[in-house]
């Protein structure tokens, strides 16, 4: 069994066209030896946000703290810590911190997708 902790201050930068102030560490992966699913843990810094962008797998994802605007193929809700998300494959997404304080979430996406490469999901 693995036991890991999430932590901000371990997560690792994400240098990629149109994100801002998201960092990302992997809480379970290729490398743990899971075979089907891998889990990821992001903060987004306040005014940060991923890329909008789409992928042709689905994944799902738990906002852990902070509140953020996620949007889904046109449409953009709110979301605060407990809420639960589902991101269908080939949808445009995105998500953006428009608070004062770091928002973190967590996003399962297949393993067979290279998870060990600081590319947001979500």
């Amino acid at each position: 069994m693995l036991i890991r902790k999430t932590d901000p201050a371990t997560t690792t930068p994400v240098d990629m066209a149109g994100v801002k102030d998201t960092s990302m560490q992997i809480m379970v992966g290729r490398d743990d030896g899971a075979p089907n699913f891998a889990m990821r843990h992001f903060v987004v810094q306040p005014g940060g946000h991923t890329p909008h962008h789409q992928h042709d797998y689905e994944h799902e994802v738990y906002i852990v703290e902070g509140r953020a605007e996620a949007e889904c193929d046109g449409e953009t809700a709110a979301v605060v810590a407990g809420d639960v998300l589902y991101v269908p494959a080939n949808a445009m997404h995105q998500f953006r911190n428009d608070s004062d304080a770091p928002m973190r979430f967590l996003c399962l996406v297949p393993v067979t997708y290279d998870c060990d490469k600081p590319v947001p999901g979500s």
